[in-house]
């Protein structure tokens, strides 16, 4: 192991503080901001598109969204102390690893489909 991931390893958040998400889900990412003296907590809501570093202490994930019709995508390290919570608001259906083919599309074309779940009557 090398020097950063021995040391990012003592940062590493338990499975349990982080829900379960994969490419294609909707989440929404409750990330602390420093601003001079102040802190307050940002919600970042959107697509993710990439998943990189599965359970390594230098793991990062890509959340993509669209404001004002301009896409806006945003880096987060999976074990930041600075990351409150991420809530997985709806589960998409993909079928890559990464979805950067989203970066060409707008508007109905850059949905990602729901997936469904089995209910049992």
């Amino acid at each position: 192991m090398n020097l950063v991931e021995e040391y990012a390893s003592q940062y590493c958040k338990e499975s349990q503080a982080l829900p379960k998400f994969k490419v294609g889900d909707n989440v929404r990412v409750h990330f602390r901001i420093v601003e001079g003296e102040k802190e307050r907590v940002q919600v970042y809501e959107g697509v993710v598109i990439s998943h990189k570093g599965k359970d390594s202490p230098t793991a990062t994930f890509t959340v993509r969204r669209v404001a004002f019709n301009e896409g806006v995508e945003r880096v987060f390290p999976l074990h930041s102390p600075r990351i409150e919570k991420v809530e997985v608001t709806r589960e998409g259906r993909v079928r890559r690893a990464k979805l950067y083919y989203l970066r060409d599309r707008s508007g109905k074309a850059a949905r990602v489909k729901a997936r469904r779940r089995n209910v049992q009557a």
